[in-house]
């Protein structure tokens, strides 16, 4: 895209005459002078027009979800334009004060159809060059502090909770599933008792399932669990513990998918997920060798979806995915990790996320409060830094 800058011509007309009028007219009314026309007004005129259509182009790539060619314009496009676009659309302060350059963020928002992670992380690179992320990978040496040994007595002295409430559960043996589970047998003990035989219907309903769970992982049981309110809510407060502390650790965030079906068609384990990445950890895994504050990281950003539930209702529910995700792993590590090793590492991670959303517990509100609005990722991550930065 071009971008040399050119001034149109000033175009001159015949002099318009001044009319010449007495003195005492000039106490009475004010003097008819000629148009004065200003160059300086005239180029930012120009500048204003050029900028509002360029931004056009880039609102136009942030559209069509095409993060290289909008990282593109950002780069390319002078300060003067963008100060002129702002100006002639937007206040500049909305509590940020140079955050309020609100265009810039959209970048983010067409992250989730790049395929390259690393364009995604030229994206937070260069927002946060730009001094719109200052607290984007903030925390990133939080895996340096602190003591290694983390025993359950240490983690409930920390966190009052014992380490069975810090575990996954299976579906409908605690918390808000068993209430639904009891709520439907219930329901089908009243139709039994009212003589209606639903056992045909219901037969049906347990063969789908049982397809579902097979062949699409259980994401059709998942969309129709995730209409209920308590079990949604509990699904956004997982995720924006994992979209926070990854923010804080510095791994540039995909995205965020909340539709069961969309996260199946992404080939994402579980019901919901954030997308993240670790330059560091992957190219590390490519070299068949992973660090530890590489692995420490990684399992911090993996274990905060449990933290997130266990700061919020006192114990966790979800995190299967999470802990499969972390056995996976641990077993490329030389040498692998041992059983107890594997379990002090999984309670030394929940510990550090839960202290970290702990301490940022006004920014995880104000996260989940975005999400379950449905807000973009751009939206959700401008909120956290309003947060951090006013401290509520």
């Amino acid at each position: 895209m071009a971008r040399s800058t050119s001034f149109p011509p000033l175009q001159h007309s015949a002099s318009t005459p001044i009319l010449l009028l007495p003195s005492y007219i000039f106490r009475s009314f004010p003097p008819l002078l000629a148009p004065r026309f200003s160059r300086k007004k005239i180029c930012g005129d120009y500048n204003r027009t050029r900028a509002v259509r360029e931004w056009q182009e880039y609102e136009e790539a942030v559209k069509k979800k095409d993060l290289a060619r909008a990282l593109r314009f950002l780069k390319d496009v002078p300060m003067e334009l963008e100060s002129s676009y702002i100006e002639s659309t937007r206040p500049v302060n909305d509590g940020l004060g140079l955050l309020g350059l609100q265009r810039d963020w959209e970048v983010l928002d067409t992250c989730l159809n790049a395929d390259d992670m690393k364009l995604v992380a030229n994206a937070y690179a260069f927002l946060k060059d730009r001094g719109f992320l200052p607290n984007f990978g903030k925390y990133r040496n939080i895996v340096l502090e602190g003591p290694r040994e983390v025993t359950p007595t240490v983690l409930k002295s920390s966190t009052g909770l014992e380490v069975s409430k810090l575990s996954p559960k299976k579906w409908g043996v605690s918390g808000s599933s068993s209430v639904f589970l009891i709520a439907l047998l219930a329901g089908v003990s009243v139709l039994l008792n009212q003589g209606i035989d639903i056992r045909p219907n219901l037969a049906a309903i347990l063969g789908l399932s049982m397809l579902d769970a097979i062949f699409l992982g259980g994401s059709c049981l998942a969309q129709i669990s995730s209409y209920w309110p308590p079990y949604k809510r509990r699904i956004l407060v997982h995720e924006a513990g994992h979209l926070l502390v990854a923010y804080l650790m510095g791994c540039p965030i995909r995205g965020v998918i909340l539709d069961p079906i969309i996260a199946m068609q992404m080939g994402i384990q579980g019901q919901a997920g954030t997308q993240f990445w670790d330059e560091k950890l992957q190219n590390e895994l490519a070299e068949g060798r992973v660090s530890g504050t590489a692995f420490d990281r990684y399992c911090m950003v993996l274990f905060a979806g449990i933290a997130a539930e266990a700061l919020v209702y006192g114990e966790a529910e979800g995190g299967e995915n999470d802990e499969n995700l972390f056995r996976s792993i641990s077993v490329l590590l030389e040498p692998p990790l041992s059983v107890a090793q594997m379990s002090n590492q999984a309670r030394w991670s929940v510990l550090q996320s839960y202290n970290l959303l702990k301490w940022h517990k006004h920014a995880h509100r104000a996260a989940v409060k975005v999400l379950e609005n449905g807000g973009s990722l751009s939206v959700v991550i401008r909120r956290i830094e309003e947060a951090m930065s006013s401290g509520r």
